[in-house]
């Protein structure tokens, strides 16, 4: 068959022209697909939880297992811990910060002056009461009763000679032989000479009581301080520093202070009887090593109340005294007391923490029998320490919400936990140390 002649082919040009990009089909597009998993778990999570707590009513709900069987589907139970009101006897407690003093405290002084020869005592050391602390050199001192018992002894002798003239006086008046002037002139020669040997006693009196002085002596029985002055050195007795100070820690007394609004209560237990101070020691006192107990608070007894209420700080001022046969208490020492002013017998209390303040006063959230609570008003009385007198609002045995009612509404679900009790761990028994340069025991 005939075909077509074709147009000529262009020829190729010397001058190179540069290839084509070749274009190669583009990939196909990647969904990104975790957003929507990731979305799709966070609704599934959320959903599960909202059933597993019965907030979907639309749906069964699940067998509860923290939820009691009385817990309504669709409501959450809140927990709360709670405190029941008693009848008990409660004390009427007041606490104060005291400061211990020594019952008696005195500066040893020389009453006379001189040079100490002797120092009896040891610092620290208990004396008794007239036991020889220092002794003074009583040399000069001793001198001069010496010489005041022998002027005593010169007059008198001139005594009884004026004494024998009177009574020859007397018989030559009665027959004429002298005159009543030498009579009187000689009565007058002998109360003269009584009178001086009167001033010679007085006078060996004050001389003995200054050699006395020389041996200084404790005044009571007590414990001796730091000694001031050392042996050999001369003491004056006008120096205002003492020697020693001698302190009586059995018995002890204790200051405190009360605010005056307490001064009717603690009069009226004074009246009614001796009222008892606990210095509350055991809770300051550091963990023995051996892991014992401390002992028992020392039991004092109030002993008087100040005459009048400081204006500046107003409070009255007490004193307690204390046998301190351990010697705990030491002076200037600071120390809690606590004082028992009266006794309410038989009433109803609830621990503080249960009773709650409102508007419209003080009010408790009562637990009933369905795990519901009942917002109720309480009356209260006396506040002692944790423990609050309920005069109308709560009955005996009755249980009230003591943490966990600020969540808590009239009608309230809740479930009670139960207290937990800290599990004290018994002592470890401490080693000793082995003293320096001895061999390291063996495993």
């Amino acid at each position: 068959m005939n075909e077509l002649p074709r147009p000529p082919e262009p020829l190729p040009s010397r001058t190179a022209t540069p290839a084509a990009p070749l274009l190669l089909p583009a990939p196909p597009r990647r969904r990104r697909v975790w957003p929507w998993l990731l979305l799709v778990l966070l609704a599934a999570a959320g959903g599960y939880y909202a059933w597993t707590r019965g907030w979907l009513p639309f749906l069964p709900a699940r067998p509860a297992t923290t939820q009691t069987a009385a817990t309504p589907r669709g409501r959450v139970a809140i927990p709360v811990s709670t405190a029941a009101a008693a009848v008990t006897d409660l004390p009427i407690l007041l606490d104060a910060l005291g400061t211990v003093q020594a019952f008696n405290t005195i500066t040893v002084v020389p009453q006379v002056s001189g040079r100490i020869t002797e120092i009896a005592f040891q610092e620290g050391q208990e004396v008794k009461a007239g036991e020889v602390l220092v002794r003074i050199d009583p040399r000069t001192y001793q001198a001069a009763l010496d010489q005041a018992v022998a002027t005593k002894a010169q007059h008198a002798a001139q005594l009884a000679n004026a004494r024998l003239d009177l009574q020859r006086y007397t018989q030559l008046v009665r027959s004429n032989g002298a005159s009543q002037q030498t009579l009187d002139t000689q009565r007058a020669t002998v109360a003269q000479f009584e009178a001086q040997v009167q001033y010679d006693q007085a006078t060996i009196d004050n001389a003995q009581a200054q050699l006395d002085y020389t041996t200084i002596r404790s005044p009571v029985e007590g414990r001796v301080g730091l000694r001031q002055v050392d042996i050999g050195n001369l003491v004056q007795s006008s120096s205002s520093t003492g020697i020693v100070v001698v302190t009586q820690l059995r018995p002890i007394s204790v200051t405190f202070t009360l605010p005056q609004q307490n001064l009717g209560q603690v009069m009226e237990a004074l009246q009614a009887g001796p009222v008892q101070v606990e210095a509350r020691l055991a809770e300051a006192a550091p963990a023995r090593l051996d892991g014992s107990a401390a002992p028992a608070n020392p039991i004092g007894q109030l002993v008087t109340v100040d005459n009048q209420v400081d204006p500046a700080t107003g409070t009255i001022k007490l004193k307690a005294t204390f046998a301190n046969a351990d010697e705990r208490l030491w002076p200037g020492a600071f120390v809690n007391t606590r004082i028992q002013v009266a006794l309410l017998r038989e009433v109803t209390v609830l621990p503080l923490v249960a009773v709650q303040r409102g508007p419209d006063g003080a009010y408790a959230f009562i637990v009933k029998p369905d795990n519901t609570v009942e917002q109720r008003p309480l009356t209260l009385g006396t506040i002692a320490g944790t423990q609050a007198v309920v005069l109308r609002g709560i009955a005996p045995g009755e249980r009230a919400v003591s943490s966990g009612a600020l969540r808590l509404v009239a009608g309230s679900l809740v479930e009670v936990a139960e207290p937990v009790v800290p599990v004290t761990a018994p002592p470890r028994p401490q080693r000793r140390r082995a003293p320096a340069g001895a061999p390291s025991p063996r495993p």
